[in-house]
């Protein structure tokens, strides 16, 4: 489906009560080029047809058009973040971590003209938008009290306690590209990109083409609270082109996006022997137990699978229902599904928005038609609503699907979700189980000891009980990634901190050397040294015990 032309302004655009064009192109010019500073109209200067149109998913209107760069551009970018990042190393963690502070205070402050851009650019519902922007200055307060210890340095168990000491510092790595993607496009980038700078790092962003408007408006709020020039930029234009450029460029990459695109971000990390952090796809499994209450389990289902329009990394798509509670569990479900409404408006009227585009409402579509056509039953949805939006489609629910197809398998990023009963619980963790995904889970009982119980057999990282996702997600101080084919490393908490430094140990003698002494016999050193030993190892093992003993271990 082709975008009609620009209309002055897009009705996507006049109907967003705090943005206008001149305000986004303002936000366009925020990209710098590597050239920029050739007088317009020159032979070197930038090719200003070199631009990516940026188009409005609740109306498939343009709205703007950002710079096309290339690995030139990214080049500039990076040597001007690496310039400014030494000097940022050096200021102190609480003083970076004051900087993060008042960047959360200012994306409350205009929370409203991000929530239009938000929408503007995703299609998502003004209630998924202020869930995700909700998201971002609830990190900065966990960045501000926490990353300062996070990054202090530690002391350890020297090799001779006495003799020797050992220290641990954790040490910035440099600059950090980070590649976040469309669906949350504010969240995502921030919570990769303000752990960095926190530990001292400069940040190149590359946002995805289709909502690169986000990054550049949260760019602008970082300098306002107080963030040195080029220590964190935004880089613009097709993936194809800025990604590869970006990771030989810098010296880590956090990526957010599909599987494949994974291996390949991997792989160019691996060859330019940097460390990278993957969250890839994920085919989440919900988990019903047959002691559930089926009315509340149903409501947080619809939230776990039906969250911007199923375009969440952390939605459940496979519903495993133990027998006993299936039919009264599928009646409520689809019965709370039904009850969804669809709408873009900048109200809160609606529950869910739009698909990002038609190659997403294509994938959707395909997933259904090609389960429906082999037997499966559409409980519910089903159907492409151009009435409401170009690219929306209804929350769908369906049964009968059979264990190898398409929608059960792969991850379809969309309002659709396979409800199937199960004999027991046993049954229903082999069912989620069986997947190369392992990024989210979730499980429904009305014992939550069992429940935890159950959650430590799924091979998710994160598993959530008696909720879809927001109480791991929005557990801040714990590490969220995926297993398998959903991704390498963890963000939030301390590890989501320490995976942007280095560690560097270092070892103080306080006695001089500590190898064989010139002074003794050597073989009384040896003798003496396995009895040291020895003795050692028994006193540690009672330690041990006693701690055991008193419950400290």
């Amino acid at each position: 489906m082709d975008p009609p032309a620009l209309t002055e302004p897009p009705a996507a655009l006049a109907e967003a009560p705090h943005l206008s064009t001149r305000r986004l192109d303002d936000l366009a010019e925020r990209v710098r080029r590597a050239d920029a500073t050739e007088p317009a109209g020159s032979a070197d200067a930038p090719d200003e047809s070199d631009a990516l149109d940026v188009i409005a998913p609740a109306t498939a209107e343009r709205i703007g058009s950002v710079p096309a760069c290339d690995g030139d551009d990214v080049n500039a970018a990076v040597d001007r973040a690496r310039a400014a990042q030494a000097e940022w190393a050096e200021t102190p963690a609480t003083e970076r971590a004051a900087v993060i502070d008042r960047f959360g205070d200012l994306v409350l402050r205009h929370r409203e003209r991000l929530l239009d851009l938000l929408q503007l650019e995703t299609g998502k519902s003004r209630r998924t938008a202020v869930e995700e922007l909700l998201d971002v200055p609830t990190g900065c307060t966990y960045l501000a009290n926490e990353a300062p210890g996070a990054l202090a340095e530690e002391r350890r168990r020297g090799v001779f306690p006495g003799l020797a000491t050992a220290t641990v510092t954790s040490d910035p790595v440099g600059v950090v590209g980070v590649i976040s993607p469309w669906n949350y496009p504010l969240v995502l980038s921030m919570a990769d990109a303000l752990p960095a700078l926190v530990a001292g790092n400069a940040v190149v962003c590359k946002p995805d083409e289709k909502t690169p408007y986000g990054a550049l408006a949260l760019s602008e709020l970082l300098e306002v609270a107080g963030l040195p020039d080029d220590v964190f930029q935004v880089v613009t234009g097709e993936g194809a082109t800025v990604g590869p450029a970006l990771i030989d460029a810098v010296d880590y990459v956090a990526f957010t996006g599909g599987t494949e695109t994974g291996r390949t971000v991997a792989e160019r990390a691996g060859r330019n022997l940097i460390d990278c952090s993957l969250e890839l796809g994920g085919n989440n499994p919900l988990v019903v137990l047959g002691d559930v209450d089926v009315d509340e389990a149903a409501r947080g289902a619809v939230d776990a699978c039906f969250s911007n329009a199923g375009q969440l990394c952390l939605a459940a798509e496979r519903l495993y229902v133990e027998e006993s509670a299936y039919d009264p569990f599928l009646d409520a479900f689809v019965r709370e599904t039904g009850a969804l409404t669809l709408g873009t408006g900048y109200d809160y009227d609606d529950d869910l928005g739009s698909l990002i585009n038609a190659d997403q409402l294509d994938r959707v579509q395909d997933h259904v038609d090609e389960a429906r056509e082999a037997g499966a039953t559409v409980e519910t949805g089903g159907r492409h609503r151009p009435d409401v939006a170009p690219y929306c489609y209804e929350p769908t629910v369906l049964t009968d699907v059979e264990p190898d197809a398409t929608v059960a398998c792969e991850e379809t990023f969309g309002p659709v979700v396979v409800v199937t009963p199960v004999p027991d619980a046993a049954a229903a963790v082999a069912a989620a189980n069986d997947s190369l995904y392992g990024l989210n889970a979730s499980v429904w009982t009305a014992d939550r000891e069992r429940g935890a119980a159950v959650a430590r057999e799924i091979d998710c990282g994160t598993v959530n009980v008696n909720d879809g996702f927001l109480a791991t997600w929005g557990a801040a101080d714990a590490p969220m990634g995926g297993f398998g084919d959903s991704g390498l490393g963890r963000r939030h908490g301390p590890e989501g901190i320490r995976r942007y430094t280095e560690s560097r140990t270092v070892g103080v003698s306080r006695v001089g050397p500590l190898g064989f002494p010139d002074r003794l016999p050597t073989g009384w050193f040896v003798r003496g040294a396995f009895a040291a030993t020895s003795l050692g190892r028994k006193a540690s093992r009672g330690v041990r015990r006693l701690k055991e003993r008193i419950g400290l271990r």
